[in-house]
């Protein structure tokens, strides 16, 4: 049964890599395949043909409830209520939305913005609305975080905005569980929010009791990933798991003692233990961790109410292969294997083992084997790993989920009840979090708390996995001792360079913004970080940083802020708060008066590993424009050459021409100020003669950028044409290659044309 079980599971996954879903040709394959190997009695290559149309089948069904063609860039009016506590970030508020009435074909959940409403919309409220929506779109960057894989996985099958003409119009709406739900929870962060005034702690509580991280700020998420405890900030299956334990105790004793004999304890127990999960889910809003936390509870309260005893790792399987049949877009999540990959780590160095510790020193064994055992996903999945992570986690684990979280959900249990007695929880439950915060901060700051390494080689996995298994064996076990020989692909795998004269060039998929990086054998040179759209949400965090750790990068030699827009300077603070940064150059004040920084200015040049790089702009005395002040650096290797302009518009552009005539050829050029009309103009693009014109561009943006007459422009000189809205990221390799984009490169099934 495992093995089929296994064997149904890798089908599931491998269809995760498909980039288009079989065609009707092909699905008669997998059905000829199916019924030969269930003739010849070979079933567990059944079972993975099995797991294949499953897979297939459940995806194009996820795939029609996407927004159809003919709505996409469409206004419509729509019906239905706020699904989830609306995120505020300035003049924006985002929110999910089900719709209860509509045209045919409109997807039931969608993702919508709402700029500058008049009054703050609430979680269960229904509206009559005015939207423009567009298919699920994400940015794409190596090693950067698939949005629209995580949209696709969340059954939205849309994303827009509010339109404030006509008016958005409240209605009464109709009765519905999830709008009771969601009209629950907006309520209970209301009162968490009124109890707790000003606390910093208040976004974990929230975080803890309804599941909404709308109110944990960045630096808090930047303290819980360097320590490690991030599945304690976010409800997860080992809080679900540890309310359904408490209440499968306490039920077990009383049913016991109340001598009702219709059905055992343990069955009556386990049947109110479930339902508690589950209601703490609903408190969730559902999200899919969750969901899948409660099925796996589901199977492990099932075989104890049916007074079954199969091995825990028979137990595990079973739970996983319900997992998967229930949601097989489970596997996307990286949540989804570092739990499953958790839970049979201590299953592993607990069973078989003739004698049981104490308490904290059970607790200790587990953190030390979560470090030694997750350490390969989380290289993979996040290129980190928290050093620190077992000593933060020995401290907060009892901390929170033996003080903080039943204090919490107590306090939320009375907020209608006694509402007095609600408060005192919530501020002792408070008091715990900011003696954990203490501690946490200065566990962060200690050297070496995190160790950031490249994404690993194909062949480091299968070995890792197996010295993880050696480490963790009983004392005495035969080859134990080669444990360390086998992680030492993982930890010092071959990272990728440019030779010495020549360079690479990334242009990072940043939405409406520039950010570039370009790296010589030895130096990094970053061009710009992207925007800041608020205090939860910047592009030096989300991506950038994300490419320097997928790439090994850990220093930035230069860092140049061409000019002081958001859209370009906005994820600049995240960078430096992370990466050391050896130089800053700007042509804004705010910058260029930082710490090691300086004014960029025509005629600086330096040197690295073969590559010139010069500063061509801006000239003194500056332009008028802010814009035309940009920062100008052409990069220049034997047989390849680059230009990035930032948002030079014509005035620079023509004082350029002047200064530099024919020196300004260059192979590649970063389109000036994201291909908008008043730059690119026809002397500028004849000086630079590029090869390849790279676009820097948000997908849809309201710009309307790149201006449709200067992408003919580029096309007469003749220049090919890249836009990061269209391909992604696009990276450019060594001397005379064509660039790559990653949106080719990683596509699936999910992600639209």
């Amino acid at each position: 049964m495992i093995r089929y079980s296994l064997a149904f599971f890798a089908g599931i996954v491998a269809v995760q890599q498909f980039s288009r879903l079989p065609n009707s040709l092909e699905w008669f394959g997998i059905v000829a395949l199916g019924l030969l190997a269930c003739v010849r009695r070979h079933y567990a290559v059944l079972s993975l043909l099995l797991g294949l149309a499953w897979a297939c089948a459940f995806g194009a069904w996820r795939l029609a409830q996407q927004l159809p063609d003919r709505y996409q860039n469409a206004e419509v009016e729509i019906e239905g209520y706020i699904a989830s506590l609306p995120l505020v970030q300035e003049q924006r508020i985002g929110f999910d939305f089900v719709v209860t009435a509509a045209a045919d074909g409109v997807p039931q959940k969608i993702r919508l913005s709402w700029y500058s409403p008049e009054s703050l919309p609430a979680a269960g409220q229904s509206w009559r609305l005015r939207v423009k929506l567009r298919k699920p779109h994400g940015r794409f960057n190596p090693g950067g975080f698939d949005y629209q894989a995580w949209l696709f996985s969340n059954r939205i099958g849309a994303t827009g905005y509010v339109k404030n003409k006509p008016p958005p119009q409240r209605i009464a709406g109709t009765a519905s569980l999830g709008r009771y739900l969601a009209l629950c929870r907006g309520l209970i962060a209301d009162k968490i929010a009124a109890a707790l005034p000003g606390s910093p702690q208040l976004g974990v509580l929230q975080a803890l009791t309804i599941g909404t991280q709308n109110a944990v700020s960045q630096s808090q998420w930047q303290v819980f990933r360097i320590t490690g405890v991030v599945h304690l900030i976010v409800i997860s299956g080992s809080h679900i798991g540890l309310v359904a334990g408490w209440v499968y105790l306490a039920m077990r004793r009383i049913w016991a003692w109340s001598g009702l004999l219709g059905m055992s304890p343990p069955r009556a127990a386990a049947a109110l233990a479930w339902l508690s999960a589950l209601f703490y889910a609903a408190l969730a809003g559902f999200s899919p961790p969750t969901e899948r936390a409660v099925v796996m509870l589901g199977v492990v309260l099932a075989a104890i109410a049916w007074q079954r005893n199969p091995a825990p790792g028979q137990v595990l399987v079973w739970a996983l292969l319900a997992v998967v049949i229930a949601d097989p877009l489970a596997v996307l999540s990286a949540g989804f294997w570092l739990s499953f990959a958790a839970v049979a780590l201590l299953l592993y160095v607990s069973a078989g083992r003739l004698a049981r510790p104490g308490y904290w020193r059970e607790l200790a064994a587990a953190q030390w084997a979560s470090l030694i055992g997750l350490a390969p996903l989380l290289v993979l999945f996040f290129q980190q790993v928290s050093l620190i992570a077992p000593l933060a986690n020995w401290l907060a684990v009892p901390l929170i989920g033996l003080a903080v979280v039943p204090l919490a959900l107590l306090a939320v249990a009375m907020l209608s009840v006694w509402p007095a007695l609600a408060s005192l929880l919530l501020q002792w439950a408070d008091t715990l979090l900011q003696v954990l915060w203490w501690l946490l901060e200065r566990l962060a700051g200690l050297p070496l708390a995190q160790l950031g390494l490249p994404p690993p080689t194909g062949y480091a996995l299968p070995l890792a996995a197996i010295g993880v298994l050696l480490a963790l064996a009983p004392r005495g076990f035969p080859g134990r001792y080669l444990s360390p020989l086998l992680l030492i692909p993982l930890c010092f795998p071959p990272v990728a360079k440019p030779k010495p004269g020549e360079f690479w060039l990334t242009l990072l998929d940043v939405g409406q913004g520039l950010a570039a990086v370009v790296q010589t054998a030895e130096h990094v040179l970053l061009f710009d970080t992207g925007a800041k759209y608020s205090e939860f949400n910047d592009m030096g965090e989300s991506v950038v940083l994300p490419y320097l750790r997928w790439r090994g990068i850990s220093r930035v030699d230069a860092l140049v802020v061409s000019h002081g827009d958001n859209d370009h300077a906005g994820g600049a603070d995240s960078v430096l708060a992370e990466v050391p940064v050896a130089a800053l150059f700007s042509s804004a004040a705010a910058w260029a008066a930082r710490k090691d920084g300086s004014y960029c200015r025509a005629g600086q040049e330096w040197v690295w590993d073969g590559v010139r790089f010069r500063m061509l702009a801006p000239p003194q005395p500056a332009f008028d424009k802010e814009n035309d002040n940009s920062c100008v650096v052409q990069v220049l290797a034997a047989g390849q050459s680059a230009l990035l302009t930032g948002d030079i518009e014509q005035a620079a552009e023509r004082w350029l021409v002047a200064a530099y005539g024919g020196e300004l050829s260059s192979r590649l050029l970063l389109a000036p100020h994201h291909g908008s009309k008043t730059s690119s103009t026809p002397l500028f693009l004849d000086a630079v003669k590029p090869d390849w014109v790279l676009i820097p561009a948000g997908y849809a943006n309201r710009f309307g950028f790149p201006h449709s007459q200067v992408v003919q422009r580029y096309r007469r000189i003749p220049a090919a044409v890249m836009n990061t809205a269209e391909h992604g990221a696009i990276e450019v390799f060594g001397n005379g290659q064509p660039p790559l984009a990653e949106r080719q490169r990683r596509r699936r099934y999910w992600h639209a044309d």
